[in-house]
């Protein structure tokens, strides 16, 4: 992160010594195999193993309270399935859900219309203990490019409706697609009005960029919420560490209802950043002073509650501390989304991270922001792409950014400025792949930017070859400002900075065969409900020519 969050004083998790009593009987090498980090994982925290639980089913009928409290959400659209989500915890605040450790039955529905008149396909499925009771439903034989509606029941109970759409066949194209761009959501910093809003807009899909969670302490008052109608409980007042501290902390997002209204409206497609886990984590390298073997379990717990509380297929279901979150989609031949993981497989941050100015390490050519499978599948899929659009929707701050005017200045460690040369291999790869829409999505630093991406960022006269929009975060940061203290400077600095806004909120994008619009949206406070939305700057940017215009 550029921005680093106040660290909390109030003490680590209890848990932490069983991490480190794990970690002193893993050796790196067992660690790092499957079986070595399913086993420190289930030693850590007392998860059973696989199948533990079969022969114990819960009668659903005996489920007296909500179950689908933290409602629900689908993602990942594919043009003949779709993802379906829900978790069941009748007391989501409590560390086993209020359910015991047995088996349950979770019937599903999939519709045309919102009253379920013309169900297209429903199943059981089964919400099993070692998930937590999550539901990970790979809806199939769907027709390409629908809209349809879905539901979940057990036992007496039936869950909110939410809605979904399948992505358009790759032969019969597509005219036109609205998205979202949201990231940072740190709870204690604000309500989620920006959420709210998110779920009136007309969208196909909506890509969450990072820090959907934090992992810092939120006390009983929820932070600046400063809650008045209620008392958070204490397992939340302390950093997440262990599996238990993840999924707890899941649980109290997922119950937000603005965030709710937002998966039950839209299709998810999410990446992480590094809040997910640990500030500025970079691969196995943590940002506190722990060895990496202890990390790399507190790793394997933060992606395995990560999986279990988003609506990701089954090829991203964790082994131990490894998760394959990079994956591809298409929206017909009109767009191709690489979505990309820049924490998992980077290099450690250069001359010890945070704004530093530029030198030798940095700019060395063997350090990498994606690791080196990650970079070939990207430029691999450009090669390979029939798309008008390609879109790459990531973590960090893709374009240069100077903070300080004149030959003299520092870059950030732990965006790509820190990582020049992966950036220029990118920068390189789009050009002999011959991509002549490229449009970066970022999240990370709590404002909105708009950049104009130059093929010599050091070069003024450089040719522009794509678009960089970064969304602002929906919470984190606070109320923010219009003009934040450093805006003169970075504009200044900055030439191919087109926009700079400090407000929360969130960007929309419409694409179609000609061109695509912008438009960046934001909400005047955060730390109390009830704010409108205003559209704060538009852009336009013309198919075959790279640039922002101003509309």
């Amino acid at each position: 992160m550029t921005l680093t969050p106040h660290r909390s004083t109030q003490p680590r998790s209890s848990h932490a010594p069983e991490l480190r009593a794990a970690a002193r009987h893993f050796d790196r090498r067992r660690f790092l195999t499957v079986t070595g980090a399913a086993a420190a994982l289930a030693f850590a925290t007392n998860l059973p193993a696989a199948g533990a639980a079969a022969a114990a089913t819960l009668d659903a009928r005996q489920i007296t309270d909500d179950p689908f409290t933290l409602g629900v959400a689908s993602g990942d659209p594919h043009p003949t399935s779709v993802l379906l989500w829900t978790r069941l915890a009748p007391a989501p605040y409590q560390p086993d859900g209020g359910l015991p450790a047995e088996r349950v039955a979770v019937q599903w529905e999939l519709a045309r219309d919102e009253r379920f008149r013309h169900i297209v396909r429903r199943g059981t499925a089964t919400a099993h203990p070692e998930f937590h009771h999550t539901v990970h439903v790979e809806a199939g034989l769907l027709a390409p490019g629908r809209v349809y509606y879905y539901r979940f029941r057990t036992g007496t109970w039936i869950s909110e409706t939410g809605r979904t759409r399948t992505a358009p066949g790759h032969l019969t194209g597509s005219t036109a697609l609205s998205f979202a761009a949201v990231s940072c959501q740190r709870y204690d910093q604000g309500y989620y009005t920006a959420y709210r809003h998110l779920a009136d807009e007309d969208l196909d899909v909506v890509f969450h960029l990072g820090d959907y969670l934090y992992e810092y302490a939120v006390n009983s008052v929820g932070g600046a919420r400063n809650y008045t109608d209620r008392v958070l409980p204490d397992v939340f007042n302390h950093e997440t560490v262990t599996l238990e501290d993840y999924r707890l902390r899941y649980a109290l997002h997922k119950t937000d209802p603005d965030q709710r209204a937002a998966h039950a409206a839209h299709p998810f497609v999410v990446t992480w950043d590094d809040h997910e886990t640990e500030n500025n984590y970079a691969g196995d390298n943590p940002d506190g002073g722990v060895p990496s073997e202890e990390f790399l379990l507190r790793r394997a717990a933060a992606y395995r509650a990560y999986w279990e509380n988003q609506p990701l297929r089954r090829p991203q279901r964790p082994d131990g501390p490894d998760m394959k979150l990079y994956r591809r989609f298409r929206w017909g031949r009109l767009a191709q989304f690489d979505i990309l993981d820049t924490r998992q497989y980077r290099s450690n941050q250069a001359q010890g991270d945070g704004w530093q100015i530029p030198g030798p390490e940095s700019a060395d050519p063997a350090r990498t922001m994606t690791g080196t499978t990650q970079e070939r599948w990207l430029l691999d899929g450009w090669d390979r792409s029939d798309a008008i659009w390609n879109v790459l929707p990531q973590q960090v701050t893709f374009s240069q950014r100077r903070n300080a005017v004149g030959d003299v200045y520092k870059v950030s460690m732990d965006s790509w400025d820190g990582y020049p040369a992966s950036r220029e291999r990118l920068l390189a790869g789009a050009d002999a792949a011959g991509i002549e829409n490229l449009m970066v999505l970022t999240g990370d630093v709590h404002v909105g930017y708009a950049f104009d991406i130059k093929r010599d960022f050091d070069d003024r006269s450089s040719r522009t070859v794509g678009t960089e929009l970064v969304a602002s975060s929906v919470s984190s940061g606070g109320n923010g400002s219009d003009r934040p203290a450093n805006w003169d400077t970075y504009m200044t600095a900055n030439p191919h900075m087109r926009f700079y806004n400090g407000r929360r909120g969130y960007t929309t994008v419409t694409l179609d065969r000609r061109s695509a619009r912008a438009d960046f949206k934001a909400v005047p406070y955060v730390t109390t409900t009830g704010a409108g939305i205003s559209t704060v700057a538009s852009f336009a940017v013309e198919a075959g020519k790279p640039g922002l215009t101003p509309v």
